[in-house]
């Protein structure tokens, strides 16, 4: 098997997962409890909070665990809502921003709050002047994703914060695809809000965190016991919280050799095939984009036939996000930068990791030298083409 589905999940690293074992089994006590055996459990989770507090240059006081990603963002964008309701309810994304704040977003306006969308360009980046423009007296947040988890487009967190900052506006980002890959650091990019999760950087699934700045005014997402300071009741998932800090202090160790590389493998499958397979568009921007993202369009096929034969010969990919691959509907994210139906339709996301190698880039490539033709040879829409062309 060649496995290029990193954006979807990566693989549970052995730092992670020997980490994680002691509180599986013989440590296993409730972190809640007030005997020393559930100390053992409490510092395990305050180190771990601290180790993922460093990645982004944040305090460990200001590290919410939550179950993933999904419920970062859900938290993030209906709490700032319900706590600054006195203030406003207009809040501002992009268009091509995860389901999990477009699904937020869409039930917020159920319950009037009013959402503008950015729009992106061609590359999928957002301009931070429209977002200025955007801001009105009434605004409470500004959620705009730090990379996009299909094109891989890296977003102007820096400049957006700081309009955010000068204007009084919360500023929130979906960092989940982007955490443990590049570098974050929400002071110097005025980052109030934070979601990640560790399945995305070879930790745990069903662990994440909302970095909360102090000060942020925030309602309570789930009620009930007094965990994270009485803000996210619930048992505390003690293995997963210590996964996720060992595999965060990981990918921060070894993010300026290891991701250079992926980068460099990534820019060579890419021009591979651009030169050796006609009719291709490259999705994303070129240079701002996340090290292992490879996003293309191939003209005249449906997706959905080259991810079953691509499966067949033995290789996990992508069409878009995870979230979505059982839609037949073509990528909004695609469509956001412009792209007609019938070209997003053959779309493909191969996103590599630090342990894909260039023997497997290159069996994926010779793989889609023969998959692309046999499929443009079933299409009508490619005999029209040639026919045309001759």
């Amino acid at each position: 098997m060649i496995y290029m589905d990193n954006a979807a999940t990566t693989g549970l690293s052995e730092r992670a997962f020997e980490a994680m074992r002691p509180y599986m089994m013989e440590n296993f006590a409730n972190a809640a409890g007030t005997y020393s055996f559930a100390a053992k459990s409490s510092a395990a989770m305050e180190r771990a909070r601290g180790q993922i507090a460093k990645v982004i240059g944040a305090k460990a006081n200001e590290i919410f665990f939550t179950s993933g990603g999904t419920e970062s963002d859900n938290w993030a964008l209906k709490g700032v809502v319900e706590a600054n309701a006195a203030k406003g309810r207009h809040i501002i994304i992009s268009a091509i921003e995860h389901h999990a704040i477009l699904h937020s977003a869409d039930a917020l306006k159920k319950q009037g709050c009013e959402v503008t969308v950015m729009p992106v360009d061609a590359d999928g980046l957002v301009d931070p002047k429209t977002v200025e423009a955007a801001i009105r007296p009434d605004t409470v947040l500004i959620s705009i994703m730090a990379a996009n988890n299909e094109i891989g487009t890296v977003q102007p967190l820096e400049e957006i914060g700081e309009i955010a900052h000068r204007h009084g506006v919360i500023f929130h980002t979906d960092a989940v695809q982007a955490f443990g890959h590049i570098p974050l650091d929400v002071d110097k990019m005025h980052i109030d809000l934070l979601s990640a999760s560790a399945h995305k950087f070879h930790g745990p699934k069903g662990v994440g965190i909302l970095y909360i700045r102090r000060g942020t005014k925030i309602a309570v997402f789930m009620d009930g016991g007094a965990q994270e300071k009485r803000r996210r009741a619930g048992t505390s998932n003690v293995p997963g919280i210590v996964g996720m800090g060992e595999a965060a202090q990981a990918a921060m160790e070894e993010m300026e050799t290891a991701m250079p590389a992926v980068a460099a493998l990534r820019d060579y499958m890419i021009a591979r095939i651009e030169k050796e397979i006609p009719f291709v568009k490259v999705n994303g921007h070129r240079e701002k984009r996340l090290p292992g993202n490879v996003n293309v369009c191939f003209r005249f096929i449906e997706g959905e036939g080259m991810l079953m034969l691509l499966d067949a010969a033995g290789i996990c990919a992508s069409s878009g996000s995870a979230c979505t691959s059982g839609s037949l509907d073509p990528s909004h994210v695609l469509l956001a930068i412009g792209l007609p139906h019938e070209i997003a339709h053959g779309s493909l996301r191969l996103s590599i990791g630090e342990n894909t190698t260039r023997e497997q880039a290159d069996e994926v490539i010779e793989q889609l030298k023969v998959i692309i033709p046999r499929l443009r040879s079933m299409s009508p829409l490619y005999e029209d083409f040639v026919r045309t062309q001759a």
